[in-house]
């Protein structure tokens, strides 16, 4: 697949978008063997560094990252480094520092530091996780998402059919403290997807085989303690999951679902309706794959790769999800361009 693009929307003081520009990344897009509605089968592929105003984006087919100074809709001074692995699928930023998650082959992270001129390699950062894939991945055996704790001290991987949550502790500027990840089994199986609660303590990681949500505790060794077993939504195919305030959305794949949690006071977590969905089925909605929440939490937007659309939804105090917008402008469905990554500036 040749030609990665980014699209810009413009969002409105009441969530809507308007089209407003698109960027070519410089390096090709990809596809994961078998990928039924994701070619990319991560979260995390398009981020956005509030620090140093920085969007980055995985090229998966060219093994490269590219980064954009962003300033306001608009997308400039493009640069363009190596990923350190193959086909590149996620990205995280804490500080300075930014990691990839290489999906391809054994599976490596790569850190680089951040600046307001782009990335740069960080030596000493690279380290394997140990998969046994083709340079392009089966969809179902990749690396999901690589995360920051939000206090900087760990590094999380998810690896999906390989069903284990790695965590590599880091030293104060950002390298690995460790020669290896810390492999750890999770409660549920093939964990995908992974956020934090507004305390920064708790761990909530998606679990696509039964569509549950597991809430951990990272323990300084790297150590996973379960602080909540598995919390089942009833959809199918859990992969994505955002917060937005104590409220916490997951993007179902297997029926196009959008599933709505709360957390408590207490750290309990629970489904904001009996029937575990946010947002119902619908026609222009198919194949929800990545989530945005914007900073304020008002607002989600929800990516369909099937349809080839995004909606909006304003979120209630509730935490219910009202539809607000719907827009397909430049977005082709899955199978024509393996539309992957959404951010909220």
């Amino acid at each position: 697949m040749d030609g990665n693009t980014i699209h810009v929307f413009a969002r409105g003081e009441d969530g809507a978008l308007n089209a407003s520009g698109t960027y070519a990344t410089g390096g090709k897009g990809g596809d994961q063997v078998d990928a039924p509605t994701d070619s990319l089968a991560s979260q995390g592929s398009l981020v956005y560094d509030d620090a140093s105003r920085m969007l980055l984006a995985v090229n998966a087919g060219s093994g490269t990252v590219t980064s954009f100074r962003v300033e306001g809709s608009r997308l400039k001074d493009r640069h363009v480094v190596s990923s350190g692995g193959e086909f590149p699928a996620s990205i995280a930023v804490h500080g300075r520092v930014a990691y990839v998650m290489n999906a391809g082959g054994r599976g490596s992270v790569q850190g680089f530091d951040v600046s307001g001129e782009g990335l740069r390699p960080l030596a000493g950062s690279h380290r394997p996780l140990g998969l046994d894939n083709k340079d392009v991945p089966l969809f179902s055996s990749s690396a999901g998402e690589v995360a920051f704790t939000p206090d900087g001290r760990d590094l999380v991987v998810t690896t999906k059919s390989a069903n284990t949550v790695e965590v590599l502790p880091l030293k104060r500027n950002g390298l690995p403290a460790v020669a290896s990840p810390v492999a750890n089994r999770p409660a549920g199986a093939v964990p995908f997807a992974i956020t934090f609660d507004a305390t920064g303590k708790r761990m909530l990681v998606a679990e696509a085989a039964k569509s549950t949500v597991t809430t951990y505790k990272v323990r300084h060794d790297g150590t996973l303690k379960v602080l909540q077993e598995p919390l089942p939504n009833g959809q199918e195919t859990l992969c994505r999951l955002e917060r937005a305030g104590n409220h916490f959305y997951g993007g179902n794949t297997g029926n196009s679902t959008v599933t709505g949690y709360r957390m408590d006071r207490h750290g309990r977590l629970s489904l904001t309706n009996d029937v575990g969905i946010a947002t119902p089925p619908s026609a222009k909605s198919q194949g929800v794959i990545d989530l945005a929440v914007t900073r304020d939490g008002r607002f989600v937007y929800v990516q369909n790769a099937v349809s080839g659309t995004v909606d909006g939804f304003r979120v209630e105090t509730d935490g219910s999800l009202a539809k607000i917008t719907t827009v397909s402008t430049g977005l082709s469905p899955f199978g024509t361009s393996g539309m992957e990554g959404i951010v909220a500036v």
